[in-house]
């Protein structure tokens, strides 16, 4: 038994069923011998078996985001600051006290996405490439270490995930041949410091941005990650150093002008950023470090789920809205089909946007005008007046950042999904994180001089260090980051969840059943359960 949950038991008794009906005959036709196997101690014994190998690692990792329609969405955004459920039937955040527990349903699938898969399959990297029988494939040292840098972000990445979210949690380092029930929890702290030295190693062996192929780990991604750790463990000089690397290291700028394939339409530089084919560096975007990659009609380019469903979550349900003669609108190319699973807050898309010069919250970057958009109706072109309903205002119609628009999913603009890549980290937010490690440090001015660069490339009034406080940074973020970070990650990792939750709550339910505990989630009952040979403790609350 392990650590994470797995919903196959029933098809594994029955596979072990059939296989004892099948070993119970002699026909000669019922044995085979497979003549081609992907397990790993088949696949990594050569370079091209890791390169392989690092190829399904990086597919899994994507599907933190497209391992469903909605888990991704719902983990992130609802009931926090910038987010809130939409529609009438969708009930997560609503209400704290009775939705968020140890068996609510994303607590366990983000557990099980970390422990079941990114580290076991991270692990197993590293322990077979320091593996002796495996000595003699490695061109040289340098090339050995760059696959298990590369293995060690990820491992990273899930263990500061896990700490983010749910506090003390056990540190998985190695991959196991025999069931473990004996699990503990080890202090936040202690994980962080366990992510620190593997993306310390991850830092120095991984290759430069330019000798690495989109979706893939560079050096410059490591520093950024690393960032976050050092601030998570209050060594802020590092932190520093860190995001400096990255910045000063020349391979990364902001963009500031326009680029890529819609450059010479109407748009900014900033809705440059969000266009399909603009994400990777190949369009001339060097403000992308990390970026998760979608391809339509491509075997294995949507994950689990087909495409980006970013406009499906965020996207309001605006086929919903009938014109005075009852015709409703339809899908379009460019605003796909949205369903209103998430939407904004009066704070993130009003409240924020305080500065008219701010390119951010430009026609090009905010939809906030819709139009009747079937040709069969008489009024097709014409503005769709105000509405007054609650599920048309909270659901059907409501402003919406226009970063999640892009080309529909196989050309099916009825699915709510599109082909566009999703940004995992970009520069700003590099920025973002050094203001706050100096702010943090006590040093408001460079925190400034950082959070400047960002408002100047958006052409928002530039601030003074007195303008500065740890909630302006998550206002600055809201603002440049708005449904692109995961932002209860980033509330709990800064202990501002509960706080501004209370303070800017969409529904006032949400504002009023949030409680103190809410701020680190509940470890999954099923992992507690499964734990038989020691206690795996409950976070306090739950």
């Amino acid at each position: 038994m392990k650590i994470f949950n797995s919903n196959s038991n029933g098809i594994k008794f029955l596979g072990i069923s059939f296989l004892t009906l099948l070993l119970s005959c002699n026909d000669d036709f019922l044995s085979e011998e497979p003549l081609s196997s992907l397990s790993a101690d088949n696949t990594l014994v050569s370079v091209a078996g890791f390169e392989t190998y690092m190829t399904g690692l990086s597919w899994a990792a994507r599907e933190e985001y497209s391992q469903d329609d909605n888990t991704f969405f719902i983990t992130n955004f609802p009931g926090t600051d910038v987010g809130e459920d939409a529609g009438a039937e969708y009930f997560t955040y609503r209400n704290w006290i009775s939705y968020l527990s140890s068996v609510t349903p994303e607590v366990n699938r983000n557990w099980n996405w970390a422990y079941g898969t990114i580290l076991p399959q991270a692990n197993t990297v590293i322990v077979y490439a320091n593996k002796e029988e495996n000595n003699g494939i490695w061109e040289n040292e340098a090339q050995k270490n760059a696959f298990i840098a590369e293995a060690k972000f990820y491992r990273a990445y899930a263990h500061n995930f896990l700490a983010n979210l749910y506090g003390d949690v056990p540190i998985v380092d190695t991959i196991l041949n025999a069931p473990k029930y004996d699990y503990v929890r080890e202090e936040r702290q202690k994980v962080y410091e366990f992510a620190r030295k593997d993306l310390e190693f991850a830092a120095n062996w991984l290759p430069s941005a330019d000798q690495t192929k989109p979706g893939r780990i560079s050096k410059g991604v490591a520093d950024h990650l690393l960032t976050e750790v050092y601030i998570s463990l209050e060594q802020f000089d590092k932190a520093i150093e860190s995001a400096s690397r990255v910045i000063d290291s020349g391979e990364y700028q902001l963009m500031t002008s326009r680029f890529g394939t819609n450059q010479d339409e109407p748009g900014d530089v900033f809705s440059d950023l969000f266009k399909d084919g603009n994400y990777n560096r190949s369009s001339g975007n060097l403000e992308s470090l990390y970026v998760w990659q979608f391809e339509s009609f491509t075997a294995g380019g949507g994950g689990t789920r087909d495409g980006n469903q970013a406009v499906r979550n965020f996207g309001p349900f605006f086929v919903k809205i009938t014109d005075p003669n009852g015709i409703p609108n339809v899908p379009t190319n460019e605003m796909g089909r949205g369903v209103g699973r998430v939407r904004g807050t009066i704070y993130s898309l009003y409240e924020i946007w305080n500065d008219e010069n701010d390119i951010r919250n430009s026609v090009f970057n905010m939809r906030r005008d819709f139009y009747f958009n079937n040709p069969k109706s008489q009024y097709f072109g014409q503005l769709v007046p105000q509405r007054t309903a609650a599920e048309d205002t909270l659901r059907s119609m409501y402003s919406y950042p226009r970063k999640i628009e892009g080309e529909p999913w196989n050309l099916n603009n009825t699915s709510g999904r599109t082909s566009k890549d999703v940004y995992v980290y970009r520069l700003a937010e590099t920025y973002l994180l050094r203001a706050e490690a100096y702010l943090r440090k006590g040093d408001a001015s460079k925190a400034a001089e950082d959070i400047n660069a960002l408002r100047s490339r958006s052409k928002a009034r530039l601030i003074s260090e007195n303008d500065l406080s740890l909630d302006f940074i998550l206002d600055e973020r809201a603002r440049e980051l708005l449904f692109e970070e995961p932002r209860r990650r980033t509330l709990i990792r800064m202990g501002k969840l509960v706080e501004r939750v209370r303070k800017y709550g969409l529904l006032e339910s949400s504002r009023n059943t949030i409680q103190d505990h809410n701020g680190l989630w509940p470890i999954p009952q099923v992992a507690i359960d499964a734990n038989l040979g020691a206690d795996l403790e409950q976070n306090p609350g739950y």
